[in-house]
């Protein structure tokens, strides 16, 4: 068995690499052949302390993301999040790698919505709207502004301290970022990101202008809601597993009727994108285990790359 440790992994990961590995996980993800298999969301001795497990096989790939919330970590000193990922050797069974990747867990999430919005959005977009503050919402920032030229970057958040202090972290690497209220952001955007763990809309449907995108990173369980219901019937809905999106993702919220499309079968041009400048498109990632095994895999290609160099 390959094991690669948090450390090796977080010196590999860069965002060129998550999104080249999350674009192909995605359009992977709905080529013939492909399984998502139900999530599994369980807890430790004590309850508040979750993991999931998130499976998944493709032509290449087989296995499974084990990620971990434990808050009391916080008393240990030790961060809440964890992330392992094991890939199947198809050919015995037996684990093939263990890749430690709560760094890379971060680029992943952060690297799907750069792929969606990459395809969604204006290719005019300049303004982005971002509701959360914590430590996912800074790769979510970066990301994005990669795929755009931003103009301004406007933070919502609960704690005005807490929104400053993110807001001054942006600044400093470059990003033209700024504290606003919701309704005032949600006006200004042409992009308007939510990475929380919400479960009650963070603003109100007609605040959405027209020819907006949106990309929901929070909703990842039954009850965990972030954006308003009543936005979906006048939007272009997309996600990264149509049917897990419905069951536990944004989606959930959006009625029997709803139909999103997987983004994977725009990115492989089975699909339409964006219709038209004045479309509102709405991008709902619960994640899938493919993108954390299309993660492994180009951080084992990478490090037996660079053990042949040297």
């Amino acid at each position: 068995m390959i094991l690669i440790t948090e450390a090796q992994s977080a010196a590999i990961v860069t965002p060129e690499l998550a999104f080249a590995a999350v674009r192909d996980a995605l359009i992977a993800a709905v080529a013939p052949g492909a399984a998502s298999f139900p999530v599994v969301i369980a807890h430790g001795s004590d309850p508040q302390n979750r993991f999931t497990i998130k499976s998944a096989s493709g032509a290449e790939l087989a296995g499974l993301k084990v990620g971990a919330y434990f808050p009391t970590n916080d008393a240990r000193g030790l961060p809440r999040h964890a992330s392992t990922i094991l890939l199947i050797d198809q050919n015995t069974g037996r684990i093939g790698a263990l890749v430690e990747g709560s760094a890379v867990n971060c680029y992943r999430t952060a690297a799907a919505d750069a792929v969606a919005t990459d395809v969604l959005a204006r290719p005019d977009a300049e303004v982005l709207t971002l509701f959360g503050t914590g430590h996912q919402a800074a790769y979510e920032a970066r990301a994005l502004a990669r795929v755009r030229k931003l103009s301004r970057l406007l933070v919502v958040g609960r704690d005005p301290s807490r929104t400053d202090a993110f807001v001054e972290r942006l600044r400093n690497s470059g990003l033209p970022a700024e504290a606003a209220a919701a309704e005032t952001a949600v006006r200004a955007a042409d992009i308007i990101v939510t990475a929380t763990t919400a479960k009650e809309p963070l603003f109100e449907a007609e605040w959405v202008r027209p020819g907006a995108h949106i990309s929901s990173m929070g909703s990842d369980a039954k009850g965990k809601q972030e954006l308003p219901s009543d936005l979906f019937p006048r939007s272009n809905l997309f996600c990264d597993l149509p049917e897990q999106s419905v069951r536990i993702g944004e989606f959930q919220h959006a009625g029997p009727e709803a139909t999103p499309t997987a983004i994977g079968a725009v990115l492989s041009g089975d699909a339409p994108g964006r219709q038209n400048e004045r479309e509102i498109t709405i991008f709902d990632s619960s994640g899938i285990s493919l993108q954390d095994l299309h993660m492994a895999k180009a951080i084992l290609d990478q490090n037996t790359a660079s053990a042949a160099r040297g």
